[in-house]
């Protein structure tokens, strides 16, 4: 075993990267594709440098953890907060317009034409034609009021 690691060579590490970024391939979220990197890394560095092994090593220690962070603290900037958080949310787009009713509103169930889409409403039966306003959405649904 010390005489392999005594003669690591720089396919040893560009072998070891492509088998984390093939491993990454079936789910590892991220985390041996950095690492993958980080010995790809390795590779190349001891190609243009001849490095004893110990060295390659602590070089590797030191890619990873530094790849590991770029790719958390990239994951943390990337989970703030929409500055548009109604983005891709079509029914809350609608909330305080006012649409005619098309099928009457009767026990609370209805439907309105929007746009070129039909859309479910629960809200006081009202017959067909009326106005009402979209006060909320509940899933696939659109709570309603008579427009006054």
């Amino acid at each position: 075993m010390w005489e392999y690691l005594q003669h690591l060579s720089f396919w040893d590490w560009l072998g070891l990267g492509t088998v984390l970024l093939i491993l990454e391939v079936f789910g590892a979220g991220g985390y041996l594709l950095w690492i993958g990197v980080a010995a790809a890394g390795v590779g190349v560095v001891s190609f243009l440098i001849p490095l004893p092994w110990t060295l390659q090593f602590l070089l590797f220690a030191v890619l990873s953890v530094l790849t590991a962070v770029y790719w958390w603290r990239r994951q943390r900037t990337a989970s703030r907060p929409s500055d548009q958080p109604g983005l891709n949310m079509r029914g809350q787009e609608l909330i305080g317009c006012t649409f005619t009713v098309q099928s009457a509103i009767v026990g609370g169930r209805g439907k309105i034409k929007v746009n070129d889409g039909v859309w479910m409403v629960i809200g006081p039966d009202l017959p067909v034609g009326s106005q009402v306003r979209v006060i909320s959405q509940e899933g696939a649904i659109l709570r309603v009021e008579a427009a006054s």
